[in-house]
């Protein structure tokens, strides 16, 4: 049997250098890490042949003392935690120590430096087996230079793996443009093959900050955002969120954020999936530039060697936060208003934190709508509900006739956003007429949201009735699901369910809700259990009952070839003007759009 040997430094740090070390632009980012951890103002990177022969990253930090460069490319040594106390609540970007010792080992890597008050700079090298560093005088400013050269270039079986250079750029460029969404106040330069790619200012107030935003993510994403800006205890989250209309066939424009550190995380990729469900279109993934801030104490960065995966000490709390900010933020969307001009009030979003489910059910009505209402009370059926909502014209007759909704008198009086009707075209659309130009709504889907948020208000104003079951149903789950099936009962209750236990792993289910009786309640307990277990919250109930109800309102609203009134399509244009996400209908699909002026004189090509 082979005796047991201690591997000499290169190789543990080749070793090492795996998990930090994929491609070029695993460099990067470590650099640019270290970089924003030495609180530089500016950061220039330069690359060639896609980072493969060269990355080069300078910056105007802080700088390293000289005594501490040999140190600097060891693996284990840093300056940026001390204890076990500072592990706990690490508010840097780097903490470990290992990522300039992988590097080295992998590659040719020089790095300089100059601390302020000093009148030369110095750089180090390793070399050899055992990588001895080698400290020599450099001209250098204040603050660091790493040059990495070679990549790969002593562990040809890993080079190979590398991907041609275009390839190898893109996910390189993607690494910039992370790092440089997440620190607008410091100023950054990309060239690739000494061809400048990206110059970006700081971005010391909101529009420069926007511009930024607007550089990487696309002057499209800006123009279809929404700015969100929320605090709560001691939690804020801020940023911008594409609104529906602006989804994506990819989840290739999501960037989060936790305390400035990119992550990827189930719970905020749940909570962002379960804002959008309502107005999203089968198959599509929503845009957004976010950032959360709070407690370093309360996040755990250190799970994963790329630091790209955290874990939340209280996560029903951010999932919540999250999910009630952001579903909030769309809801509060009107037509009329300028995205760049929609910000949610911390009053509005504010919702519990530990019933991220109940926001869906929890509407408002907003000022200025139509005298009309569903029904409510014990009276109340969905049948009769949905009878009253057979045509547009039944629901909104009775108050036209008392008072019409027609255009003012004179263009001096103001102009409602979607404006005023002027035609309906083949049963379909409603042609109207307003500041900018022509407004056509799709008044099916337009009237099928209106049903739906007002079946969805009366529902939660109901809440949810339990019918109990003729014949209880058990199920065989693990002790863990059986243990916190019994240790919260209200969990289930409040989502219209009685579980009983029954044995070490076995649970009765009594109680049902009454809307869903003729499901597979075996099906959506146990659904709900792993929701419960797996994130601290589920809306698999939610889900349900808004398939439901957004069915009975596809069925109950004005269909095609209906032939409407000027005052009932006026009325049904001062709905939308009124209804939460009216924008969108409840599969996803836009509800109206606007051509204005200058579209129709391009059409025609007026003034040309």
């Amino acid at each position: 049997m082979t005796k047991i040997q201690l591997l000499d430094s290169r190789l543990a740090n080749q070793i090492a250098a795996g998990e930090v070390v994929e491609r070029p632009a695993s460099v990067l980012k470590e650099l640019l890490e270290n970089a924003l951890d030495a609180g530089s103002e500016s950061i220039s990177v330069d690359v060639e042949q896609g980072g493969v022969k060269l990355v080069r990253v300078r910056d105007n930090g802080s700088g390293i003392d000289r005594d501490d460069l040999p140190l600097a490319l060891s693996r284990h040594a840093t300056s940026k935690i001390r204890g076990l106390d500072d592990l706990e609540a690490i508010g840097t970007l780097g903490f470990r120590g290992e990522a300039l010792a992988a590097i080295s080992s992998v590659s040719r890597l020089t790095l300089a430096s100059n601390v302020e008050g000093e009148a030369e700079g110095w750089q180090v090298q390793v070399e050899g087996r055992d990588m001895a560093p080698t400290v020599t005088p450099a001209g250098h400013p204040r603050g660091t230079t790493v040059t990495m050269r070679d990549l790969f270039f002593n562990t040809p079986a890993r080079r190979r793996f590398l991907r041609t250079e275009k390839t190898e750029f893109n996910h390189l460029e993607e690494v910039f443009r992370r790092i440089a969404l997440s620190e607008f106040n410091t100023a950054f330069r990309l060239t690739h093959n000494q061809k400048v790619i990206h110059q970006l200012p700081a971005g010391l107030d909101d529009t420069l900050r926007a511009a930024r935003v607007a550089k990487l993510c696309g002057k499209g994403f800006m123009e279809q955002a929404i700015p969100v800006d929320v605090e709560r205890d001691g939690i804020r989250l801020h940023g911008w969120m594409g609104l529906p209309t602006f989804s994506r066939s990819q989840a290739d424009l999501q960037y989060f954020y936790v305390n400035g550190r990119v992550i990827r995380d189930k719970v905020v990729s749940h909570a962002v999936r379960q804002a959008y469900a309502d107005v999203l279109y089968h198959g599509r993934h929503p845009a957004y530039v976010l950032f959360l801030e709070l407690d370093p104490a309360q996040v755990d960065v250190n799970v994963h060697p790329t630091k790209h995966e955290v874990r939340f000490r209280e996560q029903r709390m951010v999932h919540g936060f999250l999910y009630s900010s952001l579903h909030r933020a769309i809801a509060e969307v009107r037509p009329g208003q300028s995205p760049a001009a929609t910000m949610v009030d911390e009053g509005e979003a504010v919702m519990p934190a530990m019933e991220p489910s109940q926001a869906s059910m929890s509407l408002s009505a907003p000022a200025g709508r139509p005298s009309y209402s569903p029904p409510t009370g014990k009276g109340f059926s969905y049948g009769q509900g949905l009878r009253q909502a057979d045509a547009y014209g039944a629901l909104v007759r009775p108050q036209v006739a008392e008072n019409p909704v027609m255009p003012p008198a004179s263009d001096q009086e103001t102009v409602p956003p979607l404006g005023y009707a002027v035609a309906q075209l083949h049963g379909i659309f409603i042609l109207a007429e307003n500041q900018q130009g022509l407004v056509v709504v799709d008044m099916h889907a337009a009237h099928e949201r209106i049903t739906y948020e007002r079946l969805k208000q009366s529902w939660s104003e109901d809440k949810v009735r339990s019918q109990p079951l003729l014949v209880p149903v058990s199920l065989a789950v693990s002790s863990r699901e059986a243990d916190f099936a019994e240790q919260q009962p209200e969990v289930f209750s409040r989502l219209g369910f009685m579980v009983d236990r029954a044995g070490p792993e076995t649970l009765v289910v009594r109680e049902v809700p009454a809307m869903l009786r003729d499901s597979d309640s075996e099906a959506m307990v146990r659904d709900v259990l792993s929701d419960l277990l797996a994130q601290g919250s589920s809306e698999r109930i939610e889900q349900k009952l808004d398939e439901l109800l957004s069915t009975m309102a596809c069925h109950g609203s004005v269909r095609a070839n209906r032939r409407l009134t000027l005052p009932e399509m006026n009325a049904l244009l001062r709905d939308m003007e009124a209804t939460e996400r009216s924008g969108q209908c409840n599969h996803g699909r836009p509800t109206w759009t606007q051509m204005s002026l200058k579209d129709l004189d391009r059409l025609f090509m007026r003034g040309q």
